[in-house]
């Protein structure tokens, strides 16, 4: 399946139904987290069990109360981990960053409070270093979705915390983070 059309569909289906949908709430927002990210599952050669310290940054349209697009880059830190390869101890870690498109559906549970999916396109690279030696590069375009909560301190801004899993081919990365959004 190609995720990147799939993402492109979300949002110009948003874009189509925007106009039926305006509110006051509507407007340009960015925003950035940290959070922790797992990866547990093996990849290429590689068995990694381990977490690390993630960031994202993100800007986008909110349209309505209820649909917003979004670009963004995530970077997951580095994954890093000591393990026996043929007998020999080795640090292995695996670094990985990219860029998101995709569209979020919120539903207000109130005036200050939102609960929101999200879903698009994940467009990223990878490297692959054992003993501090790059052995092997990756990158390919797959699925990002997740779930989370909106708080709004004021009108413009709002704490954000969620979950988001990106795939990375046939591994995936669960991300649990806080952040925050800033309206204008």
């Amino acid at each position: 399946m190609n995720y990147s059309k799939a993402a492109v569909f979300a949002l110009v289906s948003t874009l189509a139904a925007a106009p039926l949908t305006a509110s006051a709430d509507s407007g340009f927002f960015f925003g950035g987290s940290v959070g922790a990210a797992t990866l547990d599952d093996d990849i290429d050669t590689f068995a990694l069990d381990t977490d690390s310290t993630s960031f994202r940054l993100n800007a986008g349209w909110q349209f309505s109360d209820f649909l917003a697009i979004e670009a963004g880059y995530h970077d997951f830190g580095k994954f890093d981990d000591t393990l026996d390869l043929g007998g020999v101890l080795s640090d292995v870690d695996l670094r990985a960053d990219g860029y998101t498109l995709g569209a979020t559906a919120n539903i207000p549970l109130g005036s200050n409070m939102s609960l929101f999916g999200r879903a698009g396109a994940f467009i990223w690279e990878a490297d692959a270093h054992v003993d501090g030696l790059r052995i092997e590069g990756f990158d390919d375009e797959n699925l990002y979705y997740g779930a989370g909560a909106d708080f709004k301190v004021s009108e413009r801004f709002s704490l954000i915390g969620d979950w988001t899993r990106y795939e990375l081919d046939d591994t995936e990365s669960d991300v649990i983070s806080i952040g925050f959004r800033y309206r204008f």
